[in-house]
């Protein structure tokens, strides 16, 4: 199959993906929901789910260095990404997840259990069902290295430290949190460091990814640069 071309199976079918990996703050989830409200393709957003997991966790006093005991919770949630008013909800168990969810707190509790093998093995399998008609962008961090390595588009967007620092804060903001800019900072350096050396599916760029620097570059330019390195390749079903 030629890079080109290539994409994931599902049910015989091959299915198109388009991966999105970089670190926090350099606009993977803004850039993924464009697209796929662009292609019309299905979202996964696989921070989420390491989220949920590490929340359902917390909330229920579960020991989150359980390895075992967060496999077993896999089987007993059921996330969607749906388009609602051209803007995406998650829902979980068909109940739209609390806003909490997208605290430090939480995203620093992931990134530490998301460095369990067996439980990314089993998280594997289950990101990998998010992969159906018509399409899918899939938002990580080993996207396009672990869960889809064949995926026929990969991006890697990075961006400065400050820079993503400031965009992490203002998002927290918009959302009703009040951050500590310090100790937001020092958060997001402890889950870089974890997420950049852990020995299981560390966050690389692919070595067929484009990378893509956001430093300077609106939410408008970015979609377009990615866009345009999209016309350049062989996209079945491709809406732009």
């Amino acid at each position: 199959m030629s890079k080109q071309m290539s994409s994931s199976f599902n049910n015989g079918n091959i299915i198109p993906v388009i991966t999105i990996d970089g670190p926090s703050g350099v606009g993977k989830g803004t850039l993924s929901r464009r697209l796929s409200n662009i292609l019309g393709w299905n979202l996964l957003d696989s921070g989420i789910i390491y989220r949920i997991l590490a929340s359902i966790a917390l909330d229920n006093n579960i020991d989150t260095n359980n390895e075992i005991k967060l496999i077993m919770l896999i089987p007993l949630i059921k996330i969607d990404f749906l388009r609602k008013n051209n803007r995406f909800i998650v829902l979980l168990n068909k109940k739209e997840i609390d806003k909490n969810i997208y605290t430090e707190i939480i995203g620093n509790l992931a990134s530490k259990i998301a460095i369990f093998p067996k439980l990314r093995a089993s998280l594997l399998r289950y990101q990998r069902k998010f992969c159906i008609w018509p399409g899918l962008v899939a938002d990580g961090r080993d996207m396009g290295t672990i869960v889809f390595p064949n995926a026929m588009v990969k991006i890697f967007l990075y961006a400065s430290e400050r820079k993503r620092e400031q965009r992490r804060l203002d998002q927290l903001q918009k959302t009703n949190f009040n951050v500590n800019f310090n100790c937001l900072l020092s958060q997001i350096r402890e889950r870089d460091n974890r997420d950049y050396t852990r020995k299981i599916a560390p966050l690389i760029p692919s070595v067929d990814a484009l990378m893509l620097d956001s430093t300077d570059l609106s939410e408008n330019e970015v979609t377009n640069k990615v866009l345009t390195y999209m016309k350049q390749v062989d996209i079945p079903l491709c809406n732009i």
